[in-house]
């Protein structure tokens, strides 16, 4: 199987600004997850920014890095124009690695690939794992989805979903969220691991659709190409990714846990 990565990376966080160059043990984490793709075996590694100073660090650890439209409104619109760029054959699978994610395992990046290259109905694959903390279950933060019996997305919330009625009836800080889970027996509530391929074709399709109202008051994207007939194929990880990094608390728990 062959596969691409391409890392979507911008300057701009508005909660870690310049959060891909902020140093895990030392090294810059937009390397930290470039060697993470590295290892996965694919075919072609490169990273997508739109600041200067992006470029410069990737190229500096020797990454192939393109520059890409200040004005796109998602990682995946510059995944998307890289694609372009680079010439990619319209069934190239390419995987979108967040530059936020330096511990995802490289068996998930190829995971993610080989579940898009044998569901040759899916418009995109990604991945989900069972919520076993109650914590993450009611966290907005934590995208929770539901899938049909073939493993396709039905949809994806920051809510508590599938809502059990029997279980859930009561508000989550006056009720025992672990009994919660254990009796949630019947569908276990799982968590989206925000990792994505597509086949070039579909992925410049995709970027090209309206937004939906959907997409908007949940703020996740993935829901554009649901509302516009698309199917997602969700397979369950084989491994456990470390937590990503969206805030200054978490880059310091990155840098008092990772080992160099």
């Amino acid at each position: 199987m062959s596969f691409w990565v391409i890392i979507p990376a911008r300057y701009g966080s508005s909660r870690l600004p310049g959060k891909p160059l902020l140093e895990i043990q030392g090294k810059p984490m937009l390397e930290h997850v470039y060697r993470c793709a590295q290892d996965s075996g694919a075919a072609r590694v490169m990273i997508a920014t739109d600041d200067q100073r992006i470029e410069d660090c990737a190229k500096g650890f020797g990454a192939e890095v393109f520059m890409t439209d200040i004005n796109h409104a998602s990682g995946t619109d510059r995944v998307a124009e890289v694609a372009r760029l680079t010439g990619a054959d319209t069934d190239t699978i390419i995987v979108n690695l967040q530059g936020d994610e330096p511990g995802m395992p490289a068996s998930l990046i190829q995971q993610v690939a080989q579940g898009l290259e044998q569901q040759q109905q899916a418009d995109m694959a990604t991945l989900a794992e069972a919520i076993s903390d109650e914590r993450l279950l009611w966290n907005p933060n934590v995208v929770k989805l539901v899938r049909d019996k073939a493993g396709f997305a039905l949809y994806f919330s920051r809510a508590p979903i599938p809502w059990v009625r029997d279980i859930f009836s009561h508000a989550p800080e006056n009720s025992n969220k672990d009994q919660q889970i254990a009796l949630a027996g019947q569908v276990k509530p799982l968590r989206h691991i925000g990792l994505y391929a597509y086949r070039n074709h579909y992925l410049q399709e995709l970027t090209r659709l309206p937004a939906c109202d959907l997409e908007q008051d949940e703020a996740l994207e993935q829901l554009r190409l649901l509302y516009h007939g698309g199917k997602i194929f969700v397979d369950l990880a084989t491994e456990e990714p470390q937590a990503g990094v969206d805030t200054a608390e978490d880059l310091q728990r990155w840098n008092e846990n990772v080992e160099t």
